[in-house]
């Protein structure tokens, strides 16, 4: 049985204000929940399902857990269904963003990225190709919304994260760093031998790139349509992966 002071806390955290006023955040579903306790991130609450507790109660840190029934679990969190766990964890402080960037080194930098979704896959594509972090503009999703969280499938435990004004940013960078963005006018991809260093910027699918960031690019890329594609555009996230794997295709 959940108390209601521990509901009450468990519901705030579905809205940015108070995430940020308690230093805390929601993890929702048993994979995520696993990653979470496996990660160096610090877990405050754990509310699992009598059956998920023994699946795996080697896992489950037995003075934070509360046994919940699916009912309670689905209405405390922002998932349709939960039958497995809930946990509340407590926001990562930011670590440092080193000044110059160590060679070798590709970051993604996000540039209003608003759909919490498109930002948990790029933050999992950050994590399949072990990046060093991302950066996000002022005017992404949050980080740590529910379903950021969720879209990340455990990302969010491993990806370092900066929120950074990219248009003061980026200017501030080493001359030899390359930025990149996408830009239907920029280079054909597919054509080009790129390697895993510099600052790979991604707009919304919305309105690309602001103005500011637009100006810091010194490579602009583009991914090619294929002959007979009618699309008018790519999904940010798949742009992303594209043009990432291109980064790497040569590792």
């Amino acid at each position: 049985m959940v108390s209601k002071t521990l509901g009450k806390y468990v519901q705030s955290l579905h809205q940015k204000k108070y995430r940020q006023r308690h230093g805390a955040f929601l993890v929702e579903g048993g994979k995520s929940v696993l990653e979470l306790l496996s990660s160096d991130l610090e877990t405050e609450h754990l509310l699992t399902t009598a059956e998920f507790a023994s699946q795996n109660r080697a896992s489950l840190p037995a003075r934070l857990l509360t046994l919940v029934t699916e009912t309670e679990l689905t209405q405390l969190g922002t998932l349709a269904h939960n039958a497995t766990a809930l946990a509340v964890a407590r926001l990562p402080s930011e670590p440092p963003l080193p000044p110059t960037l160590p060679t070798g080194a590709l970051l993604l930098a996000l540039d209003e990225v608003r759909d919490p979704g498109n930002l948990g896959t790029l933050l999992r594509l950050a994590d399949w190709y072990g990046l060093p972090g991302v950066v996000l503009s002022p005017g992404c999703a949050d980080a740590y919304a529910p379903k950021t969280v969720a879209a990340t499938m455990g990302a969010f435990a491993r990806v370092p994260v900066w929120e950074r004004d990219l248009a003061a940013w980026l200017p501030t960078l080493p001359p030899e760093v390359g930025i990149f963005g996408a830009d239907l006018a920029g280079d054909n991809v597919h054509r080009l031998a790129l390697r895993p260093a510099g600052v790979l910027v991604m707009g919304s699918e919305s309105h690309g790139l602001t103005p500011g960031v637009a100006a810091a690019l010194t490579r602009r890329l583009h991914i090619p349509r294929g002959a007979g594609g009618r699309a008018e555009s790519l999904n940010v996230a798949i742009s992303a992966a594209i043009l990432l794997d291109n980064f790497f295709r040569n590792q």
